[in-house]
């Protein structure tokens, strides 16, 4: 299967739909008291059983080496996962889903520390303008300097999100992505279902399966199976730009639905702290000085 740009770039608008959907199932999910663990063991089984079920024949090929780097992408994927669902408990499906794509703006950082290479300068713009959007979509100007739990959390899963990028892109680029997507999913299962047993037993009898179930199965369907299937076939077909700034608008679907669904509020800190995230996303996405000299050659011509 081949696609055009056009059509590829469809499949990954659709993939950032579904993400952005997916901050409300795991907040009604988690109103219903399943915890964080419980919900990412499920999803992550989902995940891993449709992936074996569809590309079986290429995961029964796995190398020790697709292992090794599967296993590593899964750990960090459990990681953000883990936080971003312990985190929504904690603040609203908006808040999350835009701090959660600060994992961007982290990434050129991630790789100066891991790799010695250092950020453009307009890195340092774009954190700056981040750090002012999260100031207002927290109402920190309102309530003080204080973050709430939920959203440091998040915080720290964009971190870990960002982390696995750089990974993604320096280790498993060899990799098989299905026998990728086979091990994040089964470690994400494996070592959620883990963490709930040691830390989540207690939670268990309060847990109103019959609201909790559908969302998270939702999740293992849409979300993790369908989502990730339509990134790794719209990647092939476009550009790294095009894809990240396609991506990227995960956060505003999950803030419009939240709103819609009255999860938020459609406030001024929320519009002013959203749209300043997403600025300092462009800026980290868009080669400024390249448009502006494409613009005046353009002109000279003329």
């Amino acid at each position: 299967m081949k696609l055009q740009k056009w059509q590829a770039n469809i499949v990954l608008l659709l993939t950032a739909v579904i993400w952005g959907a997916s901050y409300i199932f795991i907040k009604q999910a988690i109103k219903a008291d399943m915890p964080a663990g419980v919900i990412n063991s499920i999803r992550g089984f989902i995940f891993a059983i449709l992936i074996y079920l569809f590309f079986h024949r290429k995961i029964n090929k796995m190398t020790r080496t697709d292992f090794k780097v599967g296993l590593i992408a899964g750990v960090i994927n459990f990681i953000g996962y883990q936080l971003q669902a312990i985190g929504l408990k904690y603040t609203t499906p908006s808040n999350s889903a835009f701090l959660t794509a600060t994992y961007i703006v982290m990434i050129p950082f991630v790789v100066w520390v891991f790799f010695k290479k250092k950020p453009l300068l307009k890195s340092y713009f774009s954190i700056s303008i981040c750090f002012l959007g999260t100031v207002f979509l927290t109402n920190t100007i309102s309530n003080g300097f204080s973050l709430e739990v939920g959203d440091i959390l998040t915080l720290l899963s964009a971190f870990f999100y960002a982390l696995q990028i750089v990974y993604f892109s320096n280790t498993v680029a060899s990799s098989n992505p299905f026998i990728v997507s086979f091990m994040l999913g089964s470690v994400q299962g494996i070592a959620s279902l883990i963490w709930s047993l040691l830390f989540e037993q207690s939670s268990y009898g309060s847990i109103n399966w019959s609201v909790a179930i559908v969302p998270v199965v939702i999740l293992g369907v849409l979300a993790s199976f369908g989502a990730q299937t339509m990134q790794v076939i719209g990647q092939k077909f476009t550009d790294s730009t095009s894809a990240g700034l396609i991506l990227m608008t995960e956060s505003l679907f999950g803030s419009i639905l939240s709103v819609i669904l009255g999860f938020d509020k459609l406030e001024g800190n929320l519009i002013i702290g959203g749209l300043l995230i997403v600025l300092s996303i462009f800026i980290m996405e868009f080669n400024v000085q390249r448009l502006f000299l494409k613009k005046r050659s353009f002109l000279r011509k003329r």
